[in-house]
């Protein structure tokens, strides 16, 4: 059985993993026969967010255990992931990408990447195995890999001005398709960034998982 890691950052599209992405993602592992294994950081988040009212909250809640409500409590500590034990490496989006992952909602081009994910990403990279990142956090790729790669957010031009000022290659992308970069092995699909129901969400990130298992044979 193919072993997935899958990366998440708390638990809320506004804060953390975007839980629709993140639940059609190790749906769309199992019905293919492999195994989700499931890492967070073990910190808190940056921001912690009212999912009603969309204002900032007081208080911390840590990821690794935010996280463990969408993986029913199968997650580790994201300095525990070794990219010799995966086959491939999958990231959904939700603005805990932006905001706990990264400062990219603030730093933008300059942003820092969480050094565990860089190293992990790299790793998986450099490896020749694949990487599939949804919604947001193909934002992150240039700035990890550093090198010239076809990615998607959707179709907003500010984002796609922001990755390719960063060296990557924004390609406008439908909800219910991918972009591959054939020659990095990277697969993205832009998820909520663009869609209008969970259905159409479910589209893209099933094309994107069953394109990365294909790249584990």
């Amino acid at each position: 059985m193919k072993r997935i890691g899958v990366v998440l950052s708390g638990c809320g599209a506004f804060d953390g993993s975007e839980v629709h992405e993140a639940v059609l993602t190790l749906l769309a592992l199992d019905r293919l026969a492999a195994e989700a294994v499931c890492f967070a950081p073990d910190r808190n988040q940056s921001i912690v967010i009212n999912h009603i009212s969309g204002k900032e909250m007081a208080g911390e809640r840590n990821m690794l255990i935010e996280a463990a409500r969408i993986a029913r409590g199968q997650v580790r500590p994201l300095s525990e992931a070794r990219a010799d034990e995966l086959d491939a490496l999958i990231v959904p989006g939700g603005f805990g990408v932006a905001n706990s992952l990264s400062s990219l909602a603030n730093q933008g081009a300059e942003c820092e990447v969480d050094s565990e994910l860089r190293h992990l990403v790299a790793e998986i990279h450099k490896q020749g195995k694949a990487l599939g990142f949804i919604c947001i956090a193909p934002a992150l790729l240039p700035r990890i890999l550093g090198v010239p790669l076809r990615l998607t957010t959707g179709n907003d031009p500010d984002t796609a001005e922001l990755i390719e000022s960063m060296g990557g290659i924004h390609v406008v992308c439908p909800v219910d398709d991918i972009v591959i970069d054939d020659d990095n092995r990277v697969i993205t699909t832009p998820a909520w960034r663009v869609a209008s129901s969970i259905g159409d969400v479910a589209k893209g990130i099933n094309k994107l998982v069953e394109r990365v298992l294909e790249w584990t044979e």
